[in-house]
């Protein structure tokens, strides 16, 4: 059985990549290569420099999940180290889909070497995702509520029924602080037991979570043109839901995903300025870090290599 279920997420992925694919293909068959190109040349210098800030913005926040993880276990460590286990796990996972599980063992390649446990990593795996969420539905409650018009363009729903749905996320939101602050009783699992977050680490997480996920759409609203931009709310809020599908459907890197949904909810724009706009984000906020990461890991690697031949000789 096991064996099986290790093949439904590649399955899964490689499903996801040509469904979206085909819907893709559909909505850019009148586009051309040349009239991408012209919108990617047409990005100013200083869009493309307000986009690596959002870049550096996003990555900044994600290694403040792991931080925020730490703190909760009680195992706070340096921020040089924590950046850059959070920045190589986010970036490899983002690209290879599947982000919970790649990410995990990432992490436990490097939090192993500090001493943490399979459990304790788990639970900072967890919570990390737990944060990626809770920003999510935060984000989501504010951008249905001041721009409700966004999920008629996606589905056949009238507006009203998208604020309420805002509305309804914020309660969550404040649902989860409301258990922190009366401090909820710890679950037990076996001889284990999960922890309610204290105060202090929920108001970390209500400020983490949004601002990853507002650095991560500012570099698309950065890279589309000003003429004809909807704004960055309305930016946010595509980006939102198609970063979310795009999790989801585990394609790789979203793959077609993030294209499809962004063009059938931003019909008003120039079908070539959001691909540009997608290419720049894809490029600043996935293909570059992935190269970095790949280094750093074959350099960690190596390090530990020869720490266990040295080790061996030793002995």
């Amino acid at each position: 059985m096991k064996r099986a279920l290790d093949f439904v997420w590649p399955l899964i992925g490689v499903a996801a990549v040509l469904l979206s694919g085909w819907l893709l293909f559909n909505e850019l068959k009148s586009l051309s290569a040349v009239d991408v190109l012209n919108s990617l040349a047409a990005i100013p210098l200083h869009r493309w420099a307000l986009a690596v800030g959002a870049t550096l913005v996003a990555y900044g926040a994600l290694a403040w999940y792991d931080r925020i993880a730490l703190l909760h276990l009680g195992k706070p460590l340096g921020w040089g180290f924590i950046s850059l286990v959070s920045f190589t796990t986010y970036a490899l996972s983002h690209n290879i889909g599947a982000s919970v599980i790649s990410g995990a063992a990432v992490r436990y390649r490097a939090y192993s070497t500090k001493g943490l446990n399979a459990v304790e990593i788990g639970i900072l795996v967890a919570l990390c995702s737990f944060t990626f969420g809770l920003g999510t539905i935060m984000l989501g409650g504010f951008v249905l509520i001041g721009e409700p018009e966004l999920v008629t363009r996606l589905f056949d729903i009238p507006e009203t029924s998208g604020r309420i749905a805002g509305f309804g996320l914020l309660m969550l939101v404040g649902l989860y602080v409301l258990g922190s602050v009366m401090g909820f009783r710890p679950l037990r699992i076996g001889r284990y037991e999960l922890i309610y977050p204290r105060p202090m680490i929920v108001l970390r997480q209500l400020f983490a979570a949004p601002i990853e996920l507002l650095g991560a759409a500012g570099i698309i609203y950065f890279a589309l043109p000003e003429a004809g931009n909807p704004g960055f709310f309305v930016v946010a809020g595509v980006f939102l839901g198609s970063f979310s599908a795009a999790l989801l459907s585990n394609a790789p890197g979203g793959l077609g995903v993030l294209e499809f949904v962004f063009l059938k909810a931003m019909p008003d724009v120039s079908a070539s300025d959001v691909i540009a706009a997608l290419l720049v984000f894809r490029l600043l906020y996935l293909l570059i870090p992935l190269l970095f990461a790949c280094v750093v890991v074959i350099v960690f690697e190596r390090q530990k290599l020869l720490q266990l031949l040295k080790r061996d000789q030793i002995s």
